[in-house]
């Protein structure tokens, strides 16, 4: 009787460990023309308990369907599904890699793909490439890595908020390193981050003891069709308060105020100095004679600044929504983890 909670936590431990392996699918997005053709490619079929290896379709709109099955001893192929495009697709094996081809892309390919296979119980998939069919460009995305504050820095804890914009396709995929002195280390993907996508920006946000960030340098990556993109800003220490923040980053701030006759500007035990050396969006003055008034530019110059100064602002209004749902979100985290521990102490009561 006593063996039961240990055996519980055995099987517990080995469906955690299955649930984590899936196929892998390297490219997040492919790009192409009408009449052009691409392949789609799945590793990690040496998986696999059984000799078949599936290929899904997936709309935006519509559920999945099923187009095909490949054996993997043969290479055989059977499409028994009635796909409405099945004539379209072909697929090969070779070395525990499956490819999905399709030799002339019409607009209603326009989907995602995956790959799964049978393992012990349950499909394992692979995590999807989505296929754009248009004559657009691919585009790198403009990252940048701000300090994002939030409550949880009262707590001991510390974020880092990396933003990808301007991009196309819009689908991106993060992953962060950290560096001290000649020492690289890659964080795991199953850490404490948050991914949020809004207004054509895609952000990252990382959950960190504040003596980490005082140890180590962080570096943000973007993994994108058009390549991959690290972040402009090395993120170092984040010096904070209980009450004041000040913050560095190479994004435009929305205002800067000046004083001519003042070396510093004086601020409130509750405010938040940016400084940034972009252009901002607005100037208020405040000389001897009249103090007070607003000279706004933002409006005359706004239609010739380049695209890389709209995109970071859009940066920076993005961060500030970000900010917002990140104490949202990271106090339903901590419900869902208190109550997800609370029903495994009454599983092993029970047990």
């Amino acid at each position: 009787m006593l063996f039961l909670p240990a055996a519980a936590l055995c099987c517990l431990c080995s469906a955690l460990v299955a649930m984590a392996a899936q196929l892998i699918q390297d490219d997040l997005t492919l790009t192409r023309r009408v009449d052009g053709d691409v392949s789609f490619s799945c590793r990690g079929t040496e998986q696999c308990n059984s000799d078949w290896v599936y290929w899904y379709q997936k709309k935006d709109t519509e559920t999945f369907t099923r187009i095909l099955r490949i054996e993997r001893n043969s290479g055989n192929i059977y499409d028994e599904y009635n796909h409405p495009q099945k004539e379209d697709f072909s697929a090969v094996y070779n070395q525990s890699v499956c490819v999905l081809k399709i030799q002339r892309v019409k607009l209603l390919h326009s989907a995602t793909y995956y790959c799964s296979c049978w393992k012990s119980g349950y499909y394992m998939f692979g995590s999807g490439t989505k296929l754009f069919v248009t004559d657009e460009q691919v585009v790198k995305p403009v990252v940048s890595v701000y300090p994002a504050a939030s409550r949880a820095h009262l707590e001991g804890r510390s974020s880092l908020l990396c933003v990808a914009s301007a991009m196309f396709p819009p689908l991106v995929r993060f992953s962060w390193k950290r560096r001290r002195q000649d020492q690289v280390e890659q964080l795991p993907a199953e850490g404490e981050q948050l991914e949020l996508t809004e207004s054509g920006c895609t952000a990252t946000i990382l959950s960190l003891d504040r003596d980490a960030l005082d140890t180590y340098k962080y570096r943000c990556t973007v993994q994108h069709e058009g390549g991959t993109v690290e972040g402009q800003t090395e993120q170092a220490a984040v010096q904070t308060t209980s009450r004041s923040i000040t913050t560095t980053s190479s994004a435009p701030p929305t205002s800067i105020v000046t004083q001519p006759e003042a070396a510093a500007v004086q601020t409130t035990s509750r405010s938040i100095t940016t400084t940034s050396s972009a252009p901002p969006t607005s100037i208020v003055t405040q000389p001897e004679a009249a103090a007070g008034e607003t000279t706004n530019i933002s409006n005359t110059t706004s239609s010739k600044l380049p695209k890389s100064i709209v995109a970071q602002r859009q940066a920076v209004s993005f961060q500030s929504q970000c900010r917002v749902k990140l104490l949202c979100v990271l106090y339903t985290v901590l419900i869902v983890k208190s109550l997800v521990y609370c029903c495994g102490l009454s599983l092993l009561r029970i047990l």
